[in-house]
């Protein structure tokens, strides 16, 4: 695997400072548990299997959340009405890629969320994107108990 593309994209030294400029993006100013299910949500519907295992694993294990929470936040909710609508909002972004409607941006926008946020959440969504799809791409073991994503997600 040492000669992948995609290990010599993470390993390359000039896209250290693109890599850093994308895991910065996205920081939120809302909630947490709108960033841990909107995790869980994009690596289900994009079928990332590690992923989701790291995500399950540290909602259990460092957010103490039961496994109903998990399920929820797979399944594209959450019990927190401000995230839920985060997440709900996090899943039109990937399902339309990007073609969300005025009622969506008004939904998002009633349950709290400010313009800044609203872009926070589509680069939360867009980096999580990456992330599914590099570790996919790579096939990276994954060194969590295993999840694995739906069919149907």
């Amino acid at each position: 695997m040492e000669d992948h593309p995609t290990v010599r994209y993470a390993e390359s030294a000039s896209r250290k400072g693109e890599r850093q400029e994308l895991a910065g993006m996205g920081e939120r100013r809302s909630a947490p548990a709108d960033a841990r299910a909107d995790r869980a949500r994009v690596a289900e519907i994009n079928g990332c299997n590690y992923c989701l295992s790291a995500h399950a694993y540290l909602g259990k294990n460092l957010a103490k959340l039961d496994d109903a929470e998990i399920t929820a936040n797979r399944n594209g909710a959450c019990s927190d009405p401000k995230a839920d609508a985060a997440v709900r909002f996090a899943v039109k972004i990937v399902r339309e890629r990007g073609h969300v409607s005025e009622d969506d941006l008004r939904a998002v926008k009633l349950a709290g969320f400010d313009d800044a946020q609203v872009i926070e959440i589509l680069l939360h969504v867009t980096r999580n994107t990456w992330t599914n799809y590099i570790n996919e791409v790579a096939k990276t073991d994954i060194d969590f108990p295993a999840v694995t994503a739906r069919k149907a997600a």
